[in-house]
């Protein structure tokens, strides 16, 4: 190993040759150099000791230290001048900026939209995963179709025509990565299509769409919704070219459209040019009564249906699907294609073998039971804890909604409950307007039903001290 002297011009390098290893030398003095500069041992703006100095203190060639300057010039960490010094040329990586604290989580977390993945069927997707490897064809690993692979577009084709009543054809259905994805798509072939306002429920969960059409140039509007949905009439009056629905189970406050509510949605489509968007996201959990079919199903040439698998398997899987009008198919497969060449084709052939062999189905008739009585215990611990705590959208999904009496507000309430480690979660950031009634949403989906009542006991002590 060489190391320069440390009397000689070139000791501030801190150059160590390593001769017997196999990096190159010219290397080995160009990672020394760039370190030096970026740890502000090298000021920009000083003079570099010439090539002959630091070759003969190095034992190298002038040739070899020459390879090095030139290629940190090319980098842009040194400057050369014909007949001038070579100066170093940036200054040191600036100080890494702090990074923001870590909020931690509540011990006890009720926050929404979390399925439980520890009971995600591993075994089963991997034979699922070890058939598509052993049986699929080799041209279904190559750049295929914005659609999405066959395989999965027939099989989720059928199974939402049995199971959640759509009308769906295979060439319309466009495989995305979750609906995030999925109504992004949506909304940029709508404004490159004219479109100009979106209305979306009010309130919503708009933290996917809403930034998306806003970005666009889309004015987004709130459309107010009641126990029944979003009211049709008020719709009606937006002006807008396309409205986000949830009718099957409004979020968050649980609401199912009416079908006279649907008919009003699907005239006023048709009569304006207008299209539905329709976000289906936990509406296969439904516990009560008969499942809700997809609105989808009554005007598929005026409804967009979106799903996806992140409720009902993992949101890690990054699945979704979008059933879209025939007229708009085409264009939404290229803006796919456009956003990023297609979805992983190993996860969707898995996922079509997967809902192909009933493993869908069945993971579905597991899961029902175990969400069913973890909203049982939610349910009863309010009524016996916080009884004037009015709870709505029981009959389906991961959530619910526990509407306030008027003694207490959202921010008092979870703010109390942040202080014995209980986190819930108001619903007025997703309005977008100011008015309304006061509510909590709870999700329940991963939390055992002890974990639950615990929750609900220190929410009510915390709910007692806030009323004195």
């Amino acid at each position: 190993m060489t190391v320069a002297s440390t009397n000689s011009p070139v000791a501030a390098l801190l150059v160590e040759l390593r001769r017997d290893g196999g990096e190159p030398l010219h290397r080995q003095i160009e990672t020394a150099v760039r370190d030096g500069i970026r740890a502000g041992r090298l000021r920009q703006g000083s003079a570099m000791p010439p090539t002959r100095a630091i070759a003969a203190d190095l034992g190298v060639s002038r040739g070899v230290v020459v390879e090095a300057y030139q290629q940190l010039v090319a980098e842009g960490y040194l400057t050369s001048r014909t007949g001038g010094y070579t100066q170093v040329a940036m200054g040191a990586e600036a100080a890494a900026a702090p990074a923001p604290p870590v909020r931690r989580k509540p011990r006890i977390d009720f926050g929404y939209g979390r399925a439980d993945v520890t009971h995600f069927p591993r075994a089963a997707w991997l034979r699922s995963i070890r058939t598509v490897l052993t049986d699929a064809p080799s041209e279904r690993f190559g750049y295929l179709s914005g659609h999405g692979m066959p395989e999965l577009r027939e099989a989720l084709a059928e199974y939402l025509n049995r199971v959640r009543g759509t009308s769906a054809r295979p060439e319309n259905v466009v495989i995305c990565n979750g609906y995030a994805q999925g109504s992004a798509l949506l909304i940029q072939v709508l404004a490159a299509a004219g479109a100009r306002r979106l209305a979306v429920e009010d309130p919503s969960s708009g933290d996917d769409a809403r930034p998306v059409a806003e970005g666009l140039g889309l004015e987004v509007v709130g459309v107010p919704v009641d126990a029944d949905g979003i009211q049709a009439a008020a719709l009606e009056r937006s002006g807008a070219d396309a409205v986000i629905l949830t009718p099957s189970h409004q979020w968050p406050t649980g609401g199912v459209l009416t079908a006279r509510s649907r008919v009003a949605v699907l005239r006023w489509a048709r009569r304006s040019g207008a299209l539905v968007i329709e976000d289906d996201y936990d509406a296969e959990y439904r516990y009560d009564r008969t499942p809700i079919g997809a609105i989808q199903g009554l005007a598929p040439d005026l409804v967009a249906y979106a799903g996806s698998a992140s409720k009902t398997l993992a949101p890690g899987l990054r699945i979704g699907w979008l059933v879209v009008p025939a007229h708009l198919s085409a264009a939404v497969a290229a803006a796919k294609v456009a956003a990023d060449r297609g979805s992983p084709a190993i996860d969707q052939l898995a996922f079509a073998d997967f809902v192909r062999r009933g493993e869908f189905d069945r993971h579905l008739r597991r899961m029902r039971p175990l969400y069913r009585r973890r909203r049982d215990a939610l349910l009863f611990a309010l009524d016996r804890k916080l009884p004037d705590f009015e709870a709505t959208g029981r009959a389906a999904g991961q959530h619910l909604v526990a509407w306030l009496p008027p003694d207490l507000s959202e921010a008092a309430v979870t703010a109390a409950a942040a202080r014995y480690d209980v986190g819930v979660y108001g619903v007025s950031p997703y309005r977008l307007s100011s008015a309304g009634r006061g509510g909590l949403i709870f999700g329940y989906a991963s939390l055992s039903e002890r974990t639950i009542v615990e929750g609900v006991d220190l929410l009510a002590t915390a709910v007692a001290e806030l009323r004195g």
